[in-house]
Parts: C-alpha cells; structure tokens; sequence
C-alpha cells in the first residue's frame, strides 16, 4: 500500500519538504504521494513580493544568507541560477548621538576584530571602548547549569554600551526580540563555543577570520555582498517551486483542525468538516497554529505560550529628486531609547541594483518590537506619517511617497527564550515516541532564516520517507 504524507503549511517550509518528497519519490521510484495543504489562498507564507510600476518590493523577508547555501541550491534546482545576485556591499549605520555613523570596519556582529576603525567609530564613548578591550583578558564566564540570554553573554564579555549601541540593534533586526531573553543556544551557539575555545570573542573571532579563504577571495566575497535574492524576487522562487510539484498535490483554502490518532495512522480533520488519513504528517505552520492541532497534548503546550512579535514593513517610493540628502550605503539601524518608532531602514534601491526602475528610489522602514507593537495596528496614514517624520529627521525627503505598501505581520516573529533548543528537543523526542510519524519544522524550531527553514523542511521530508528507504 502506498505511504501517503500530507504536509501542513504552504509557506517556505512545507514548500522546501513537499519538494524533496516530489523529487525523491520520482527519481527512487517510491511506492508514495504526498499533499500539500495551504489554510490560504497563497502559497510562500511570509515570502510576498509586490510589482508595481517596475518596482520590486519585498513584503516580507528581501533575501538570505549567502553562506547557507541551501536556498541558492534550492533555486538552482528549479531553473533561477541566472536570477541570482548578491547585495550591493555598501555601508550600514547606525543612529547615536544624533546622526548616523557607519558601522565600524571589522566589526562582526559588534564584535571587534579590527582596533582602528572601533577606537575612531564615534558610536561609543572611550569608557566603552576600553570596557570591550577588556574581553582580551577576562576569564572565560561562568555558564552555569545550561542556556543564558544572548544579553547576559554578550553583556558579560563586551559590556553593556557595545550590546546597546551595537549588537543590540543588529540581533533585534533579524529577531525583532529582546535580546536579554533571547537564548544563545539557539540562535548563536558559535559565540559560546568561540568562549570556551578561545575565552575572549575578539581572539576567537580573529582566529576564525584567519581561517577564512585568502585575501583576494575575501575581498571579492565583501564586494558582492554577504545577502543574495532573485531579481524576480522571493516570490519567484515560491512560484517556481510550485510548478515543479505534482498536478492535484497542492489544496489551497485547506484550513487543519486537527489531528488524531486512527487505526489508519493520523486522521486530519479540517474547518470545512472534511477528513482524510495519512501515514506521515508534516507539519510546518507556525507554533501557536500548531499547539491547536494538538490541544488535548499538553507537551504542545510551551508552542501555545511561546511569544511572538508583531512587526510591520513599510515600502515607500519617490523620485530621486525627492531625497535632499542622500547618504551613500545600504541603510541604517535605530537602537532602543533614541525616540523613534522605526527600528530600521533599507535604502533598497541601492542595495538591490534590481528593485527600482531609473530615477526613482525605494526605502523599507520596519516598525514594531516587543513592548512598542502598538504602531502596527494603526492605519496606513497613522503609520506613514510617523515613518516619515522619523525618515526626514535623518534623510531630508521632500514631499510624500508616490505610493507606499505596508505589510502588517501578526504575531510573526517566534521568540526563543532562554531554553528553546531544550524544549523543542524535547517535544520532537514526545512526537517520536507518542506520534511517530509526525514531524514539526519550521520558523518556530531551528532558525528564522530561508535557508534554516528550507533546512527543515528537507530533513523533515526525508525522515517521513525513511522508512521506505529502511525496506
């Protein structure tokens, strides 16, 4: 009898898992068939790409690390080599003391690696300055029974003004958290493992840029960029992985209630009242969404009460003519306390080459973090004026944008607490003893990024199919 797999949740996950089940049972010739089944009307879950008037403007996330290479294979596999680019390597900033400053030459994830650029960067006072060269002869800090914040590390090692002011506003730009809850564990575990070996992060961090590839290698890699996209945009890929699945394997508008046990293996039951049983289940929704499926199981529950964090892009287009001072680079970084609502800026057009049409430029704003939400349920106005109050106190733009988009995202951004990685350990090892068969993967588990979540998706599509592969 054919092994049948149903996977939840349309977004990049359930996508990158429904692929590689396609592609297996073809190729191998397997005895099984999968579904795809999608509460929306859509495919690509936080992935949206909007083009209007030659703009392409990314709802949701713009790109993905270029170091994790799943993502760019992944498109390679469906036909988007040439689409592929990397950003335009141009400098950031960060706003402090009343204007912006450009990130520090060698400053990696505010960590040090270069003296000169980070004694002159006019970020910090010299009393920060000295208080971080302290991590050079510290002693390594006492990790206790198990997981700490990624506050109370880097506090510890750098002290509190280069978390602040640096490390702070660029771990909340990818987590949209508080990083004195975040786990370390689970986000960061290199820095960690960079302590024990080396005890101080700036040695450790230079020993593992001395082993990097050569100079002129490494200047061609800075040059391109550490980012890559599609010119056709995220959605590009969402699209053309799609056509690549099965006729008749992919339900839109499928909203799961559900799921149960049967003597079938799993009946999953959906809104509309219909059911139907599979042997496999690959769930990929987001963790509250997911807890629901399961709410009779109280080791789902941590999924229910794992936080969130609302946040809300805002695209705005102008003419070059509009920007009456414009500043060279890719965009800047709003830390805590500085009196704005925006949390960060991307001056799209000049990071991707591809984004806006001639003459005109593109910006995306953020809005949104935890304890300051309240600005993503106001109405488009409420929410342009006060970007753009905050925008021309740095950038000087005349007149209102030619059109904007804001996307507003719900409850979007999972959290992990201090002790994720433990409680998810322990949930997959509850689901591989009491729901064998059933796999969780995604955004909410094992990292945020495209590339983490294509990850996911893969390996769980692979361990639905092993026992297959075990016959």
């Amino acid at each position: 009898m054919s092994l049948k797999i149903a996977v939840i949740g349309g977004g990049i996950t359930g996508l990158s898992a429904a692929f590689f089940l396609d592609r297996k049972i073809k190729e191998d010739g397997l005895d099984a068939e999968y579904v795809l089944f999608e509460a929306g009307d859509r495919l690509g879950g936080k992935i949206s790409t909007d083009y209007t008037g030659g703009f392409v403007i990314e709802n949701g996330p713009d790109s993905f690390l270029a170091r994790k290479k799943s993502a760019a294979e992944l498109g390679g596999q469906v036909g988007l080599n040439d689409s592929l680019v990397y950003n335009n390597a141009t400098s950031a900033y960060i706003y402090s003391n009343g204007g912006l400053h450009p990130m520090p030459g060698g400053a990696i994830m505010g960590i040090p690696t270069q003296w000169s650029p980070f004694l002159a960067t006019k970020i910090l006072s010299p009393k920060a300055k000295a208080r971080a060269a302290a991590d050079l002869v510290l002693p390594r800090t006492k990790k206790g029974d198990g997981d700490r914040s990624l506050g109370e590390f880097f506090r510890s090692r750098l002290g509190n003004e280069v978390v602040d002011r640096l490390i702070e506003p660029l771990l909340s730009g990818i987590y949209a958290g508080d990083i004195n809850d975040i786990s370390l564990n689970a986000t960061f575990p290199q820095f960690q493992k960079m302590e024990d070996k080396h005890r101080s992060l700036i040695l450790g961090m230079k020993s593992s840029m001395a082993k990097a590839p050569g100079e002129s290698r490494e200047k061609s890699v800075k040059k391109r960029g550490m980012f890559q996209t599609y010119t056709g945009g995220l959605q590009s890929l969402v699209e053309k992985i799609a056509e690549e699945l099965q006729d008749g394997s992919v339900k839109t508008g499928a909203a799961l209630q559900n799921v149960t046990k049967s003597d079938a293996g799993y009946t999953l039951t959906f809104r509309d009242g219909s059911s139907e049983c599979f042997d496999r289940v690959i769930v990929t929704t987001p963790h509250h969404v997911t807890a629901s499926f399961f709410e009779n199981d109280p080791a789902f529950d941590f999924l229910a009460e794992m936080p969130a964090t609302s946040v809300a892009t805002v695209a705005v287009a102008f003419d070059k003519s509009a920007v009456k001072e414009d500043i060279e680079g890719s965009g800047f970084l709003v830390p805590k306390g500085n009196g704005f609502t925006i949390t960060a800026c991307t001056w799209t057009h000049k990071k991707w080459n591809h984004t806006a049409p001639e003459g005109k430029i593109l910006l995306r704003a953020y809005v949104g973090r935890p304890g300051e939400e309240e600005i993503v349920d106001r109405s488009d106005d409420e929410i342009i004026d006060v970007v753009m109050d905050d925008l021309n106190r740095i950038m000087k733009l005349e007149g209102r944008p030619s059109f904007h988009r804001i996307t507003r995202w719900y409850d979007s951004m999972p959290q992990y607490l201090v002790g994720h990685r433990e409680r998810v350990t322990g949930l997959k090892e509850h689901l591989n003893s009491s729901w064998p068969g059933v796999y969780v993967a995604g955004a909410s588990f094992e990292g945020i990024g495209l590339p983490d979540c294509i990850d996911q998706g893969t390996r769980a599509a692979e361990e639905a199919l092993s026992v297959i592969d075990a016959e």
